[in-house]
């Protein structure tokens, strides 16, 4: 009789994808789709393809046949049977392939341009919840007329309004400042100050907010209403400086609200997932997932997801896909988590004995345990 630990089987978990953008309405070109399934916002250089590529490669194989598709179909014929079946069936198919049984959709981004979380639920045949993005709602707020004297109020009141429903806030203040911003709580003097600027700044152009003051207190009037914060940290679109993106530059901000029933999550992380797995371990209210990293490095993914269990306590990971865009990316999401982290415990069993009903109490705790304990939300 083998000694060999059991082996957990992840797929009899549902997931929670505590945070994810939606998808599109249509059917993207090639360019289009290649830029999708990338973080350039560049077209892949002539002579060259962006199917030639982790991500790539996952999509061929096993996005494929859920299209009725013989794994690694050439890129034309995948995106023929993609236009062939027009986006909504693609979206259904690939979406209810995944086992997500909830979406926490991040609607800052593009939101005209994708699937409304009612619209994604009902592709899913999930739930969905929203997370609202800060300053997206500053520039909103901006982009409708208000003034910077009514600012502080006015945001502060939508902020009220949009947490009644809203599970979460996310900030891309990575993208915008960079996470050594000064962490404390600017006075209303210096935040009024600011907004003044920036609105003159606005006039006759883009309303785009990045004045590191009015970013700043728009995370304290988070923190004010114990809001779950997620924070983009690490790898990125070609927008952000990676080098301006590591969490442990957020070490300060977590110790100024580590008493204040503010929770925080460390979106993606990678190549800092180290580093968000100490600050998980050190302080009580931090979480992490390194969720867009998984699509990226494909079959490299399993080592990043054990990295990520390294140091982080088990009830502070979650999963995510940060899909935007394509369905593929939430398939591929799915998949490859549940099989680096099948991989992780398995690896962790052979080592040192681990039972399977330990394996399979870690196992639902990252697939969503933590997720609907951390965000309030219901099974």
């Amino acid at each position: 009789m083998s000694t060999e630990p059991m082996r957990v089987d992840l797929s009899e978990f549902p997931l929670v994808d505590h945070h994810c953008h939606g998808v599109l309405e249509s059917d993207p070109s090639r360019e289009d789709f290649e830029l999708l399934t990338t973080e350039s916002d560049w077209a892949a250089p002539e002579g060259t393809t962006g199917f030639d590529s982790q991500v790539g490669f996952g999509i061929r194989r096993y996005c494929a046949p859920v299209l009725d598709l013989p794994s690694f179909a050439s890129p034309e014929d995948y995106l023929a049977r993609r236009v062939a079946l027009g986006a909504p069936e693609v979206n259904r198919r690939l979406l209810r392939s995944t086992g997500i049984s909830d979406y926490l959709i991040e609607t800052g981004y593009r939101g005209d341009a994708i699937l409304t979380p009612s619209a994604m639920a009902d592709a899913g045949a999930a739930r969905a919840h929203e997370v609202v993005r800060l300053e997206r709602i500053a520039e909103q707020l901006v982009e409708g007329g208000c003034s910077a004297p009514q600012f502080r109020k006015t945001f502060a009141q939508t902020l009220d309004d949009a947490l009644r429903a809203a599970v979460g806030v996310k900030s891309i203040a990575a993208y915008r400042i960079g996470l050594d911003f000064d962490p404390r709580r600017p006075s209303a003097e210096d935040v009024d100050t600011a907004l003044d600027a920036w609105m003159r700044s606005t006039l006759g152009g883009e309303v785009r907010l990045s004045d590191a003051t009015i970013i700043r207190h728009l995370l304290w009037e988070a923190v004010d209403r114990g809001a779950l914060i997620q924070f983009h940290i690490g790898y990125g679109d070609a927008d952000v400086d990676l080098l301006r993106c590591t969490p442990l530059l957020l070490t300060e901000f977590m110790r100024l609200t580590r008493a204040s029933g503010v929770r925080i999550a460390l979106l993606h992380c990678y190549p800092f997932h180290r580093e968000a797995g100490y600050l998980a371990q050190v302080f009580p209210h931090v979480f992490l997932d390194v969720g867009l990293a998984v699509n990226y490095t494909g079959s490299r993914s399993h080592a990043v997801i054990a990295e990520s269990m390294e140091l982080a306590p088990f009830s502070k990971l979650m999963f995510s896909s940060d899909a935007f865009g394509v369905a593929e990316l939430y398939l591929l999401g799915a998949l490859l988590f549940r099989r680096g982290t099948e991989a992780a415990l398995a690896d962790f069993a052979a080592r040192d004995g681990w039972p399977v009903e330990e394996q399979r109490r870690v196992a639902e705790l990252i697939s969503s345990g933590n997720a609907r304990r951390v965000y309030g939300i219901g099974a």
